[in-house]
């Protein structure tokens, strides 16, 4: 039972914590009232683990917002804000985010190709940067469970135009197992499985409870 050698985490065709960085636009209170493709609480829940899990891999993160200087909008909500406070906040009057200077100068300075892209709509803020960075030759992954439209209709329909033209879309699960990629990785399996805790998933415990990191360091021993 031999893991293969960690592949070289900058050129592996899939995600890794040094060749990838999230993107996070608009997660503010009138988009989040207006959603409709699913359960908002869920969708939040859902943001905040995928934050945690870009922090936990320190991976770089680039948060957006609008309208909040030019028209008085409400910024960030507080779930979020606060695992973001320590990053600057690019707010922009474009509805798409590529066509912001700022946004655009902190996308290309984090020097990661692949970018985790979440943002409400998905329709609108989330769509058109995800055609734009296509464009420019960036890989682009869509988390689909920590997005959402104005309505499914609207939702699905985005999604489907942003695969059509290369996007790739993922799931906060997916993320969780192409960014950790190996239990045997022990500094981060802890901090791994807590993320899956606070979205209520309970992979690393065995039907008598028992943790399934706790279970391996062990056997290492």
């Amino acid at each position: 039972m031999s893991s293969q050698k960690m592949r070289d985490q900058k050129t592996d065709h899939l995600l890794t914590p040094e060749n990838s960085a999230l993107i996070i636009i608009d997660y503010q209170p009138t988009q989040i009232g207006s959603i409709e493709s699913m359960d908002k609480h869920t969708m939040v829940k859902n943001l905040v683990a995928v934050i945690k899990l870009a922090k936990l891999y320190k991976m770089p993160i680039v948060v957006s917002t609008v309208n909040v200087k030019a028209a008085g909008l409400k910024s960030t909500i507080p779930q979020i804000a606060q695992e973001v406070k320590d990053l600057p906040s690019y707010d922009r009057t474009s509805i798409n985010a590529w066509e912001d200077i700022e946004f655009l100068e902190a996308v290309r300075g984090a020097k990661r190709k692949k970018l985790i892209m979440t943002a409400l709509w998905t329709e609108a803020c989330l769509l058109f940067p995800t055609l734009d960075a296509l464009k420019e030759g960036y890989e682009v992954y869509p988390v689909v469970d920590a997005v959402a439209g104005t309505s499914l209709v609207a939702h699905d329909a985005a999604l489907r135009r942003m695969e059509q033209a290369g996007a790739q879309p993922t799931s906060v699960m997916s993320l969780v197992c192409e960014l950790q990629r190996d239990w045997a990785r022990y500094d981060t399996v802890p901090a791994m499985l807590g993320v899956l805790a606070g979205i209520g998933n309970n992979v690393g415990l065995d039907i008598e409870g028992q943790s399934l990191e706790a279970q391996s360091q062990g056997s290492a021993r």
